[in-house]
């Protein structure tokens, strides 16, 4: 900003001298002409009155009787009644821009003053040049006052943009300080307000999460214990035991989420990574879609061997819900989930055989889950959680559709220097296989 306001200023300055100066210049280079042929004009009559009163006394005219009438490069030509010219001064080659002058002589002939034109270009740029000079002045005057100013009115903006870029961090609480220039101070205005507005829409959001947290962890730990109880009695059958173990399962995976959103609420990390084959939560997640895959679909893994890695499962098991869920509702065919080791990062690819999107929103908010009942923030979340996991979730080239998670070979280490994620992680379930759909966002 401060680049582009002094160009403006130099250059409507460059502008008011030029506006100004060059019909000044035009201006005075006609009143010097003029000047120069009044005095032409002046000395061409003397002459002519001298050269009268010589000739009435019967004298000669000759070049060294009229030298002396001459002044700089100035030439005079005496042509007598019978033809006889008389020349002194300098002979040069006539010019556009020469002044001559002829006047007749009494007592017969013609005399003829000319000056040169180089010499009345020097004249006229002797009368110019200030006003080149004053304008060159005013123009670098100019551009140290634009400096000044430009420092002066850019300031208040750049530093409203570092104000701006630290609320976009989640700093709300900015010390935006009273600008004397109106727009800038409106402005500034405007920030401290968005940031109270925002620091009370986090603080109520963290004090919901926290409320939510210990309102659900009561209900949630008696419905387990009522449940394990149940699933002790002598009379339960084995079948329905089995449902029952599994559905404890569940409990705890909720009750894990609600740890991980207190925890998240007060600022901690939210999932640690841990030794696991990734293989293994390919295979977990096949195991609980194969069962829920709608008639005519498959959800198959492409064994590929063991792929060790450190990451946190609960983010990882996450993603693969949402991209499998997916595949399921807007792909077609087979659904192939697979892993491997690239070398430089792990990459997990959710494939199937339906056309490949061609939208460049499929991972904003509201867009996916707009034609399909849901709420349109899974691929989003998805992408969200990849690079909370220090990884990137995108859309392979190709003809049919196939997302592909990377990650990195070691885990994203937090500012407090342990391995983990932090954001806001839902923990999905590993290992179990039932006709309970998990629930991805949508």
């Amino acid at each position: 900003m401060r680049d582009r306001l002094l160009a403006a200023f130099v250059t409507l300055t460059v502008l008011i001298v030029a506006l100004y100066g060059i019909p000044r210049a035009y201006q005075v280079a006609g009143m010097v002409r003029a000047q120069e042929e009044r005095k032409i004009e002046r000395s061409v009559d003397l002459v002519a009155v001298v050269l009268a009163e010589h000739l009435a006394d019967g004298d000669v005219v000759t070049e060294e009787y009229l030298e002396p009438m001459l002044n700089q490069a100035e030439t005079l030509r005496y042509v007598a009644p019978d033809g006889t010219e008389t020349v002194a001064g300098p002979r040069f080659n006539p010019a556009p821009s020469d002044i001559v002058m002829s006047r007749d002589v009494d007592g017969g002939g013609t005399v003829t003053l000319t000056r040169a034109g180089g010499l009345i270009d020097e004249r006229v740029s002797e009368a110019v040049y200030p006003l080149v000079a004053i304008g060159v002045g005013l123009v670098l005057v100019s551009a140290g006052v634009a400096v000044v100013v430009a420092r002066r009115l850019a300031r208040p903006f750049g530093e409203l943009a570092a104000s701006a870029e630290r609320l976009g961090r989640g700093q709300f609480d900015l010390d935006v300080p009273r600008y004397a220039v109106p727009e800038a101070d409106q402005i500034g205005a405007s920030m401290r307000t968005a940031a109270e507005r925002l620091a009370d829409v986090v603080r109520r959001e963290r004090e919901f999460s926290a409320n939510a947290s210990h309102q659900l962890r009561t209900p949630v730990t008696a419905l387990r214990l009522q449940l394990e109880d149940i699933s002790l009695w002598p009379e339960t059958p084995e079948s329905v035991r089995e449902e029952l173990q599994h559905s404890l399962g569940e409990l705890d995976r909720l009750s894990g989420a609600v740890t991980e959103l207190l925890a998240m609420s007060r600022g901690r990390l939210t999932a640690s990574a841990v030794e696991l084959d990734l293989a293994d939560l390919v295979d977990a997640a096949v195991a609980r879609w194969s069962v829920l895959a709608p008639e005519g679909r498959r959800v198959v893994p492409d064994a590929g061997g063991p792929v060790p890695c450190q990451v946190a499962a609960g983010p990882v098991g996450q993603i693969l819900d949402v991209l499998v869920d997916n595949a399921l509702k807007h792909g077609a065919g087979t659904v192939t989930v697979s892993a491997r080791d690239e070398g430089t990062h792990l990459a997990v690819a959710v494939e199937n055989e339906g056309a490949r999107p061609t939208s460049s929103d499929l991972f904003r908010r509201r867009v996916s889950g707009s034609s399909s009942g849901g709420e349109g923030i899974g691929l989003a979340v998805a992408r969200d959680l990849a690079g909370a996991l220090g990884g990137r979730l995108a859309l392979a080239p190709g003809t049919t559709t196939a997302f592909v998670l990377e990650l990195p070979r070691s885990p994203a280490r937090d500012a407090s220097g342990g391995h983990g994620v932090s954001g806001t992680i839902s923990m999905a379930p590993q290992g179990h296989s039932s006709t309970h759909r998990p629930q991805p966002l949508q």
